[in-house]
């Protein structure tokens, strides 16, 4: 089983990764945010840092896959290499941040390393408005996140819908965050549970 959680910055990926890790022993494989040494700098400027930071997470992307994800028999993924790909870099692509020469080059890359990549068999899609999103990121307190634009986010946001309307390669379920506390509610977290048992996941292995 390959689960894999999509969202939005500050959306609860990471928190309900963990959470749903715990419950039904799952391995956690985490996006290597902290460890990008170009985010700081792609926040203050992005322009200069896009082509860098994406190549960054493009290829620690791929070294998770191929460590953790291809050979593990029981994962679940915070955030996909599809949205680094079609939300993140198109986005810089479309806002002219990114050139279309490495556009181009990372493009070329992505769909290289796509095909050697085993895709989830279940996509959780946490959808969210900008406000709950601001919210949560001034919650969380990274220093070089201060510095989004509400414009960012909802562009993003529209990218992330169109995204997930076309998506075709597993079962995908889209959960409403703006609703649901699953770390601080109990009860919001055995919902989810709840609408996870469909897709296989009828009951967990801890309590």
């Amino acid at each position: 089983m390959f689960l894999a959680v999509a969202g939005n910055i500050g959306v609860g990926k990471s928190s309900l990764t963990q959470l749903l890790a715990q419950r039904y022993a799952l391995e956690p494989v985490y996006e290597a945010v902290d460890e990008n040494p170009y985010l700081e700098d792609f926040y203050r400027d992005m322009r200069r840092y896009a082509f860098h930071s994406q190549i960054f997470f493009l290829s620690r992307r791929l070294e998770q896959h191929l460590a953790q994800v291809n050979p593990g028999s029981r994962v679940i993924q915070d955030r996909t290499i599809y949205e680094d790909a079609a939300i993140f870099a198109r986005n810089l692509f479309e806002e002219e941040v990114m050139d279309a020469r490495d556009y181009s080059s990372y493009r070329a890359m992505y769909e290289a390393i796509r095909r050697t990549l085993k895709p989830p068999d279940l996509l959780i899609y946490l959808r969210s408005s900008v406000p709950t999103l601001q919210t949560r990121i001034a919650q969380r307190g990274r220093s070089y996140e201060t510095t989004i634009q509400v414009s960012y986010l909802e562009q993003l946001s529209r990218l992330y819908d169109e995204w997930i309307e076309s998506y075709d390669l597993s079962s995908k379920l889209t959960l409403d965050a703006d609703r649901l506390d699953f770390v601080n509610k109990e009860e919001d977290l055995q919902a989810v549970m709840t609408r996870l048992e469909p897709y296989g996941l009828t009951s967990p292995i801890l309590p």
